[in-house]
Order: structure tokens, then sequence, then C-alpha cells
């Protein structure tokens, strides 16, 4: 990324705290807000992830920044019979493993609190990996893909969704009223935290999107990397090989 976005620009305390604690705040009303903001359409997005690595039929996979596990939860789809959602916010977790244990599905998937930047794993583990709206959050995305390329299978897949900017005429025009005007607004009144919705929008404008993300994929060594812009480029779905 051009410039770190940090959700409280606090200068002492590195990106990943500051993260760490943002979500821990929100993680209790994230999965509604998420929907309103949305409207929704980020769930048929997980659905083209699902579907994606459901090709390949994995038997174990890793969801990186699972959040509350919306997407590890899809991912049971894919047959796979193991799936660990990783994150680095307790709170987020918390949610999740409520989602879990009441869809009785501890069996297959196992919710991690840990860096996505260290991860314990390792080389060669995952059959498939997968990142949703979580990338940008990396403190170091280079290091955060390297890791990943290290504890993926040859030939395993790596999927990343992502929000991305719309460059054509009037979407570019409208997503950027909803991200700058809208979204901190919803977040400012359903939200304890304020900073919180005004980061989610500032980091997915400086994210490297699109050709650029795909050329940092091709650095880190990954192969047959493409990307597919998602209603008029709003979001986009990358897939890449080991």
């Amino acid at each position: 990324m051009s410039e770190k976005i940090t959700p409280y620009n606090d200068k002492t305390r590195s990106k990943k705290e500051q993260v760490a604690e943002m979500f821990d705040t929100i993680s209790g009303n994230y999965d509604g807000l998420n929907r309103v903001i949305s409207f929704g359409i980020d769930v048929k997005w997980r659905k083209k992830v699902v579907k994606l690595v459901g090709k390949t039929n994995p038997k174990r996979v890793l969801d990186v920044a699972t959040g509350t596990g919306d997407l590890a939860i899809n991912l049971v789809k894919t047959g796979a019979s193991e799936i660990i959602g990783l994150d680095i916010s307790a709170g987020m977790l918390a949610v999740g493993k409520s989602k879990i244990k009441t869809r009785k599905l501890e069996s297959i998937i196992s919710m991690v609190q840990a860096d996505s930047e260290n991860l314990s794993y390792r080389e060669n583990y995952f059959d498939a990996i997968t990142v949703a709206f979580g990338v940008r959050n990396f403190e170091n995305l280079e290091k955060g893909l390297s890791e990943i390329y290290r504890v993926l299978k040859p030939g395993g897949i790596f999927v990343v969704l992502e929000t991305s900017i719309p460059t054509k005429t009037p979407y570019k025009q409208g997503y950027k009223f909803h991200t700058t005007k809208i979204l901190p607004l919803i977040g400012k009144v359903f939200s304890k935290d304020r900073s919180a919705y005004s980061y989610l929008s500032e980091s997915a404008a400086a994210f490297p999107y699109g050709e650029a993300f795909n050329n940092i994929l091709k650095k880190i060594g990954f192969i047959e990397v493409k990307d597919r812009p998602q209603t008029f480029g709003v979001a986009t779905i990358y897939t890449a090989t080991k």
C-alpha cells in the first residue's frame, strides 16, 4: 500500500494492534452492519468464492482474517474435512464460535486467534486458502501473502475477496459517495466505534486493487493469477495457485 492507513492514527501502536482493537469493539454488530452497508451483496460474493474453492475438492482449508466466520461456515459446502478460521480479533472469533456451535460444525471448523503474518503451520499444509475483506488489514501486505504462499500446497488454490474501486461512470462516483459519506455515517449511528467505518472506507480506497494486486501476488511467487471484478467493480475476487 502506498500509505499506511490505521484505525486510530496512533503512532505508538502497530497497525495490527489497532485493527484487533477495532474489530473487538465492533464485533457484536459487525454482521448486521455489513449486510446493511453492502445491501446484502457480500453474501453473493462469498458464494462465488466457495464455488471456486469447491471445484478443487480441498480437504484442508484455511480462512485467513475469518472475522465472525461467515466464509468459513460457507466453506463447509466444499466438502473439506478440516477448516481453520484464523483471526487476530478475539471479539470477532467469539461471535464466530457461537455461530459454529449453533450450526453444530465444531468437528469441521476450528477458530484460531493468531497473526496472519506469522502462521504456525508447516509448509505446504493447506489445499486451499481464502481471505475475504482482510488483506487490506495486513500490517505488511507482502509478508502476509508470503506466509500464505508458504503454507499453501503446490497446486492449491488461493482466493481473495476484497473491495475495489469502480473505474466507469457513474459507478465510480456512486461508490465514492457511498464509501466516504454513507458508510462512515452508518458506522457512527450504529457502532460504538466512530473511527471503525471511516477506517474501513479509507483502507479500501488505499488498497492496490486489480492489476496492481495481481502484480504483488506474482511477485510473491503465485501463478495463474486472475482477477474477477464483481458488481460494477465495487469488489474483486482474485484467484491464484502455487
